[in-house]
């Protein structure tokens, strides 16, 4: 049977609601259940869809949660321990609200005196302030679908950056990190540089993994997968950067399509949903805007159904696996 890994990059509310749309339509048009892929990574806002699918909840209900529509039976006994939470809405103006610190000015200097050891965007990250938000409201709806389980059994990777060196840390797959529940972890994910405060797990504070990359896909390279499925809410697809409506996402383009170009030279047939023509003007600037749930999550699903019906080249090679995977038991 074909392995399948799945990654879920960052994004803020509205990549969450990306997210939400594209799992949903993967398994109404093709069958394939999210929860049934052999590992998934989640970085920030896909760090909450990614524990969630490990949880149990079904791609269909997290379309439903967003938009209102009828939930699953299952997924109805799985959120009634988990309510919905208001989302934080981010004001970009906040970044510069009174004379703050930066939190980590090291990494900055660190880029500067030795190129390449510390990533641009933790070198950035590391000069902003520490945000004033907490992400315990986070964690704590994640623990809530997980009860008494400290982390799923079937692998799940949670994306954090570590502010002491600015490294990837990789929950759940990582040796030497400390140990933590999926909640706790999936916070540090989140934790927006200037807007969440870090997160302090041992004796190290991280922020949220989306710093290092938007989609940490380059860590399914070398696991002999057949397909990887990357939804990539941050980056923009070709032709949408080319009517110059990718402003803002062509670096996690950039990066993410490198990390494809690793992955398919390992001989990983890799299936990339990312934001298009349409669906980038629904999406706005701020993806920190509650208000663009629910037209974001069900533009996302509108587009992908579209794409897979059409089944041109770019995703035809991926159908096949995914239609022949089948159910699995989770």
């Amino acid at each position: 049977m074909a392995r399948i890994g799945l990654v879920l990059g960052a994004g803020g509310i509205v990549g969450g609601a990306f997210h939400a749309g594209s799992v949903a339509a993967l398994a109404e048009a093709t069958g394939w259940d999210a929860r049934d892929a052999d590992v998934i990574v989640g970085t920030s806002a896909g760090s909450v869809v990614a524990a969630s699918l490990r949880a149990g909840l079904p791609p269909a209900d997290h379309l439903a949660r967003i938009t209102g529509g009828p939930l699953t039976a299952e997924g109805a006994r799985l959120l009634r321990a988990a309510p919905p939470r208001p989302a934080a809405s981010f004001d970009p103006r906040d970044l510069l609200a009174g004379a703050r610190r930066p939190v980590a000015p090291h990494l900055a200097l660190g880029a500067l005196v030795r190129p390449g050891r510390v990533r641009p965007g933790a070198a950035i990250a590391g000069m902003l302030p520490a945000g004033r938000n907490p992400t315990e409201s986070i964690g704590d709806g994640i623990r809530a679908l997980y009860g008494s389980v400290r982390w799923p059994a079937r692998p799940l990777e949670i994306c954090a950056v570590r502010l002491r060196d600015g490294h990837l840390a990789v929950f759940g797959r990582e040796a030497g990190l400390p140990e933590v529940d999926v909640g706790r972890a999936v916070e540090a994910s989140c934790a927006i540089p200037g807007f969440f405060r870090p997160v302090r797990i041992g004796s190290d504070t991280f922020v949220d993994g989306g710093v290092h990359s938007p989609s940490n896909a380059g860590l399914l390279r070398d696991r002999g997968l057949d397909l990887a499925v990357v939804i990539s809410p941050m980056s923009v697809a070709p032709a949408a950067l080319r009517a110059s409506l990718g402003t803002g996402r062509s670096l996690p383009a950039l990066m993410l399509g490198r990390e494809v170009r690793s992955l398919r030279r390992a001989g990983t047939t890799v299936l990339v949903v990312e934001p298009g023509v349409a669906d980038t003007p629904v999406m706005g600037r701020n993806a920190m805007d509650p208000s663009r749930r629910t037209v974001v999550a069900r533009q996302a699903r509108e587009s992908l159904l579209r794409r897979i019906g059409a089944a041109g080249p770019d995703v035809a090679g991926a159908l096949e696996i995914l239609g022949g995977a089948g159910t699995r038991v989770r």
